[in-house]
């Protein structure tokens, strides 16, 4: 199974926007299945076949997370930030504002999906 040494690893190699794809195609060649990333302080949740899984240290500060989702806002910050327009704490900070608490990350389906508190899945996107 992988660790997180080798995920680590494959973060900084490919961990830019610019490379997302071939990111989530090296974790998925590691064994990742999915991942969850929590905007309250970074860290991430990988897992792998049989239940396994191992989780990343904390990354930033904790961030307050808005109870409700506003898709609007959520959408207006990731529209941001895929136009490069502002960097990854820029980008987290209006997320949680916008009541995103965490991406998830499909490697097989090749899909993100942005969720809020209550589990509601605010959009779905491809990767690829």
């Amino acid at each position: 199974m992988f660790t997180i040494e080798q995920i680590n690893d494959v973060h900084e190699k490919l961990g830019t926007m610019k490379d997302f794809l071939s990111y989530v195609t090296a974790l998925k060649l590691l064994g990742v299945e999915k991942y969850d990333s929590y905007l309250t302080d970074g860290h991430s949740q990988y897992y792998g076949a049989g239940g396994y899984y191992v989780e990343s240290a904390p990354v930033h500060e904790k961030l307050l997370i808005a109870d409700n989702g506003d898709k609007e806002s959520f959408l207006r910050h990731l529209s941001l930030h895929e136009e490069r327009k502002t960097d990854y704490m820029t980008m987290s900070l209006g997320l949680a504002e916008s009541g995103i608490e965490k991406w998830t990350i499909d490697t097989s389906a090749a899909t993100i999906s942005y969720c809020d508190k209550k589990g509601n899945q605010l959009l779905t996107e491809s990767i690829v």
